[in-house]
């Protein structure tokens, strides 16, 4: 992993942009938005994705595998945490003497000082800014925006708009959200994670009260989650919205009914709205309503940010269905820390009703497997009927002796209930053995456990229930 250096000058001028590790969600919808600023662009990934050939069609050149003759005529280049230091474009890049940002400084230099609401938190980042982007346009508004995945309705992860307003879903994991000159700052959730990075969690907890009172003119922020309450009683900010279940929440959430997609009652100033998404889970009546609650610090009404919010139809990869066979429908979502497989699970058992819910699990890093398998055990063998755990996801780790799937499913109390099969197309033929008519499958993982899925669906094609 590289990590940030902030302090590196972010160029004033940009006419030729290369982005190592282009695919990327995050890093293929900032050189989209490059692109439509007139820039040129040209990135590589290690591997072909729909996202390069995408960005091809928009203009951009891409390239599949790094090589430095690659970098071709650019003078900045754009590069994640997650390549390697010795990638060939990194290394000739610092070389040649080019301007080598980190993505985040590449999204500060496009934000360029408008206003800018930024949706921090360790859970539903995307989910909320999907939203609020959505929101704001069926109100009749038209911002930019950056998200980490695509929103479901509109196709895209990122948008240049004529408004002065930029949204963004600001990354916590590596403390580049303290980089952005925010104006209305809403945090989700406060749950310790990417403590890789930080040195404590005291040091996480600390950079989110930093990054609540730094905003120009408001926070908004959870009222129930443990972790928000424990950032907000450090908050010095004048304007704080807190939005949840709690009696004393600003925007109010009450009367939550979950068979199918969540209902419930927001409540602000003495006025109520019923609210009816089309989304599944208690968890997005929340991530609705801290939607709302920055709706309103925007200027909004109550029933109208209720009736906008209403009409997010979903994220790519949140609880997304792929296809069915043999009466099993196979889902991706993807959550990769305990608190968001609980969510995603208990959304899909809303969903699901009395059908089986089997969970393909992908455990994500070697240091968050290290530090909370008994976590994840615990959640999927309360909340999935049955788990089939894979491998673990490295990403931008080398691997850790010991550290593997069979590390969670080990800590399974019942060992009934998980079977670890590291091989993907065992996986998938074990999956569609054990399932049966009316049941839900659901991969879980932010790595490339999505990728099982087309394999999934054919072992049910041609695997008949014994």
């Amino acid at each position: 992993m590289i990590r940030p250096d902030l302090t590196l000058p972010i160029p004033e001028t940009i006419t030729s942009a290369h982005f190592i590790g282009i695919g990327g969600s995050g890093m293929s919808g900032l050189a989209r938005m490059f692109l439509d600023a007139g820039i040129r662009v040209s990135g590589s990934d290690r591997a072909d994705s729909d996202n390069l050939r995408a960005l091809e069609a928009a203009g951009a050149t891409v390239h599949v595998g790094h090589d430095a003759a690659h970098l071709g005529d650019a003078d900045t280049v754009i590069h994640t945490g997650a390549i390697w230091p010795e990638n060939p474009e990194f290394v000739t890049a610092k070389q040649r003497g080019l301007h080598v940002i980190h993505r985040s400084q590449a999204l500060f230099w496009l934000i360029g000082g408008r206003r800018l609401v930024s949706i921090a938190g360790a859970h539903g980042k995307t989910t909320s800014t999907g939203m609020l982007v959505t929101a704001l346009q069926a109100l009749g508004a038209d911002p930019n925006f950056v998200n980490g995945g695509v929103i479901e309705q509109l196709g895209v992860s990122s948008s240049s708009g004529a408004d002065e307003l930029f949204v963004i879903e600001a990354d916590e994991s590596d403390g580049t959200f303290l980089l952005y000159a925010t104006s209305v700052a809403l945090i989700t959730n406060v749950d310790p994670d990417h403590l890789d990075f930080f040195a404590s969690e005291d040091a996480f907890y600390d950079a989110f009260v930093r990054f609540g009172n730094e905003a120009r003119e408001a926070v908004v922020i959870s009222s129930d989650d443990p972790g928000a309450q424990r950032v907000h009683a450090g908050l010095t900010h004048e304007k704080v919205i807190t939005f949840g279940q709690a009696a004393d929440a600003d925007v109010r959430i009450e009367d939550i009914v979950t068979d199918g997609p969540v209902a419930a009652t927001l409540r602000h100033a003495g006025e109520s709205v019923r609210m009816q998404l089309a989304v599944p889970g208690v968890h997005n009546a929340v991530n609705a309503a801290g939607a709302v609650a920055v709706l309103i610090t925007l200027g909004r009404g109550l029933a109208e940010s209720v009736r906008a919010v209403e009409g997010f139809a979903g994220t790519v990869r949140r609880l997304e269905l792929h296809g069915a066979e043999r009466g099993v429908q196979v889902y991706d979502d993807y959550s990769h820390h305990p608190t968001e497989v609980r969510a995603a699970l208990e959304a899909m058992r809303s969903v699901a009703g009395a059908g089986r819910i089997i969970a393909i699990q992908q455990p994500h890093t070697y240091s968050r497997t290290q530090h909370m398998y008994r976590e994840f055990a615990e959640v999927l063998e309360r909340y999935a009927d049955h788990t089939v755990m894979l491998d673990v996801y490295g990403a931008r780790e080398d691997p850790v002796p010991g550290v593997t799937g069979e590390l969670v499913s080990g800590a399974f109390a019942d060992p009934t209930r998980v079977h670890y099969v590291p091989d993907w197309q065992q996986a998938a033929d074990y999956t569609a053995q054990v399932a049966h008519q009316g049941d839900f499958v659901v991969t879980l993982g932010c790595g490339n456990v999505y990728q099982i899925i087309p394999q999934v669906l054919e072992s049910l094609r041609r695997t008949d229930e014994s």
